[in-house]
């Protein structure tokens, strides 16, 4: 069995984010973070498999000595699409979703 040193100071943030961060904001403002790597630990704050059973909204993060709020990960998780809104636009394709016309609508009800 080998031993494995796992003071807060060695362990990876990704791996361990509760570690390092003590809320939605502390990752946000990570400067060492990666957009892709803030949202991996956002998200997985976000995960249902942390809801505290008795009130859904909050999340009880192993390594973490308080609850945080769903609300608060959430809007970070906004945040941090609104910061990357420079990325190119879907490119469109397919068939265009076709209107429907009101009378068109009114013939097939009189048949």
């Amino acid at each position: 069995m080998t031993n494995v040193n796992t003071s807060s100071g060695t362990l990876n943030p990704l791996f361990h984010p509760a570690a390092h961060y003590d809320s939605p904001a502390d990752v946000l403002n990570a400067e060492e973070l990666s957009s892709p790597e803030k949202r991996v630990i956002l998200s997985s704050w976000a995960s249902d498999m942390y809801a505290v059973e008795s009130c859904p909204a909050l999340r009880e993060i192993p390594g973490m000595s308080h609850t945080v709020r769903l609300a608060d990960i959430l809007a970070a998780l906004r945040k941090l699409d609104a910061d990357n809104d420079n990325d190119d636009p879907p490119r469109g394709g397919g068939v265009p979703m076709r209107l429907r016309r009101p009378w068109a609508a009114a013939e097939g009800q009189a048949a």
